[in-house]
């Protein structure tokens, strides 16, 4: 069984992780920090993409693996992983390195599904490990596969500070 690294929502935006993307034809694994620079030229990175209204080419589409993410809804931390224990991805998007940027990534954000809207509006793009190569591919339209997942999916677990800063696999 593979085990996936605990994604931090507020990681620093260079943090470097595993995707997973189509490159010159073959599925491939390459570890790229994460947050795109801003189409816009604004100063920040970004880090999340409203999917939203939006199409996204599939030779730009990756996958992030992870067991959980954590996410602070306030003062308090929060931990959310499937309650059946599964691992999963983030559907994302990536770029080649232009102008002074690295070849990076970012994650697309989608209506927060029922039981992660009582700690933030939206939420990360999660799929499923049957749900992969779907985005992946491109073989669903976009609409029917960045949506959230059934009440029931997430295990919400509040956190002390310590166990939030913790960035050790499940």
């Amino acid at each position: 069984m593979m085990n996936a690294k605990v994604f931090q929502s507020d990681a620093p935006l260079d943090e470097r992780r595993v995707i997973i993307r189509r490159h010159d034809g073959h599925v491939e694994m390459v570890e790229l920090p994460w947050g795109l620079r801003r189409l816009d030229g604004g100063p920040r990175a970004a880090n999340v993409v409203r999917s939203e209204g939006r199409t996204f080419p599939t030779h730009h589409r990756c996958l992030v693996p992870a067991s959980e993410f954590r996410h602070r809804s306030g003062a308090r931390n929060f931990c959310f992983s499937f309650k059946n224990g599964d691992w999963f991805y983030f559907a994302g998007i990536w770029r080649q390195a232009s102008h002074g940027w690295p070849e990076a990534y970012a994650v697309l954000t989608i209506e927060a599904n029922v039981d992660i809207a009582p700690y933030h509006d939206r939420q990360m793009a999660v799929l499923t490990r049957d749900r992969r190569m779907d985005w992946l591919d491109g073989v669903v339209p976009e609409d029917e596969i960045l949506r959230p997942l059934p009440a029931g999916t997430f295990r919400v677990k509040p956190l002390s500070n310590a166990s939030f800063q913790s960035r050790l696999a499940v």
